[in-house]
């Protein structure tokens, strides 16, 4: 759906630093056009939120990365990114089987910038917000200006970083997931829903060490512009899962809300 229409309200967004922490305030409303909302695959309307999200501005990596269902993090620009879906085969989610937002199996009323609304009204985005990285500096020349913040602390960039993780001096290159679609076919029913693995479920994707640049959480630990010492950071991806689903961090408990679709 095209992404034409100015949002109910302009955006606002504030990020300070205040003693150990980062503090991302906004309405959750972004500066970019937006789709046509309520719409037939998303029947609500976008109004303003209150974020106020207090992030850990020196968090440490855990060894192993955790899942995350809610909000992954927040955009620059204050909108938060959601990748998940709360819509699930047979509408049992103890059956394993989560429909993926961007695999077309179920209308959800996805904008152009490959977001929608919940009920409460929160617009989030579910893939590349294509609006957003329109407005800012972003170049397949240079590294990716930082796009957002992950709820445990660290910083978000999109699809472009260095050849080489600590050495900023390296060529430039598109940055690929390790995630892949799985080969064969899904159980049959009563089991799962049959049919070739072709992205419509979560389910479909497996990972596989060292295929891409990055690990199971679409991150790694880098040198970046905004830290030349080096960090970890997660990466919006060309292919699957485009923003990450799972944390390297711990998050902070404001975000652990569930789905509203």
């Amino acid at each position: 759906m095209p992404a034409t229409r100015t949002p109910p309200a302009a955006n606002q967004v504030t990020i300070t630093e205040e003693g150990d922490f980062r503090i991302i305030r906004s309405n959750d409303i972004p500066a970019h056009k937006v789709g046509r909302f309520p719409n037939p695959g998303n029947p609500n309307e976008i109004s303003e939120q209150q974020l106020n999200l207090r992030l850990p501005l020196h968090p440490t990596p855990n060894i192993v990365s955790s899942e995350m269902r809610g909000p992954i993090g927040v955009a620059v620009n204050g909108v938060y990114f959601d990748p998940g879906t709360a819509e699930v085969w047979r509408g049992d989610r103890s059956l394993g089987w989560n429909y993926e937002a961007l695999g077309g199996a179920v209308r959800l009323g996805l904008d152009a910038n490959y977001a929608h609304v919940q009920p409460g009204g929160k617009y989030h985005y579910h893939g590349s917000p294509t609006g957003y990285l329109k407005g800012i500096s972003f170049s397949p020349q240079k590294h990716s200006p930082l796009i957002g913040w992950a709820i445990d602390g660290f910083p978000i960039y999109a699809l472009y970083g260095y050849d080489d993780p600590q050495d900023e001096t390296s060529v430039i290159k598109k940055l690929k997931t390790s995630y892949r679609l799985k080969s064969g076919s899904r159980p049959r029913s009563p089991e799962g829903p049959g049919g070739r693995y072709d992205g419509a479920f979560v389910q479909d994707y497996e990972f596989v060490k060292g295929l891409g640049d990055l690990d199971d959480a679409n991150g790694r630990f880098t040198k970046t512009p905004e830290f030349p010492d080096g960090t970890y950071a997660y990466f919006l991806t060309k292919d699957w899962p485009v923003i990450p689903r799972r944390l390297r961090g711990t998050p902070v408990e404001t975000l652990q809300n569930p789905h509203g679709h």
